[in-house]
């Protein structure tokens, strides 16, 4: 069961999360925040595995509240979900720890699997935000340019197909149904290749893998 932490502050949008959450049979909503200072102080009393953590909110914002948060229980998955994905809110929000960043208007079965790739250890980011994020990095904002090549790692044959999957947005559980293996396969070829790459994220490996032209290889089995 994935324990869900809420924290909005809207009411409103609160109550659809939850209505979605709990419709769910493996999640369970187990409490709501309005603010980040009350999301610090139910976090640490309900033990969530995954909080959907707004940005903007009165108070305490976001941002603070997630690196608190994972600076007392830093095996927390936090999720920004928000209306703002300008790059003065995807940044901030990063650097202080949030695993995904999802745009209010995502899909309802989007943010479902969001939260399932969270609590599994991935990292969950709406298509437009993925593609900024790596675009950036490609283009220099990581202190590399586009023109640098990253070492040849030594990454085999089947990690560099997952490699380059996870370089085309995919999650493990669609990389594991596109070249026909377990979930558990995918995890470990992607932590031996974040391993050899010296790639600290998923999001870095992706930059990794489109420098390389991973990205467009055909996933063969």
């Amino acid at each position: 069961m994935i324990r869900v932490l809420l924290v909005d502050d809207q009411q409103l949008v609160r109550a659809g999360l939850r209505m979605l959450c709990d419709a769910e049979p493996d999640m369970q909503v187990v409490d709501e925040a309005r603010d980040g200072q009350e999301a610090i102080r139910l976090a640490a009393r309900t033990s969530p595995d995954v909080i959907l953590m707004d940005l903007r909110m009165p108070g305490m914002d976001g941002v603070t509240a997630t690196a608190q948060i994972l600076a007392a229980r830093p095996a927390t998955r936090i999720v920004v979900v928000t209306t703002f994905d300008d790059d003065d809110h995807l940044y901030p929000a990063i650097a202080a720890g949030a695993c995904g960043f999802l745009v209010k208007d995502t899909a309802p079965e989007d943010l479902l699997a969001g939260i399932r790739r969270a609590a599994a250890g991935d990292s969950p980011f709406s298509p437009a935000v993925l593609h900024r994020l790596v675009s950036a990095a490609i283009t220099g904002r990581g202190g590399r340019t586009a023109a640098e090549q990253p070492a040849d790692a030594g990454l085999s044959r089947r990690e560099s197909q997952v490699v380059g999957l996870v370089s085309a947005g995919l999650s493990n559980a669609e990389i594991a149904e596109r070249l026909h293996l377990g979930v558990t396969t995918v995890k470990t070829h992607v932590a031996a290749a974040m391993a050899k790459t010296g790639a600290s994220n998923r999001v870095r490996l992706a930059v990794y893998g489109i420098r390389l032209g991973l990205a467009s290889e055909p996933a063969g089995a």
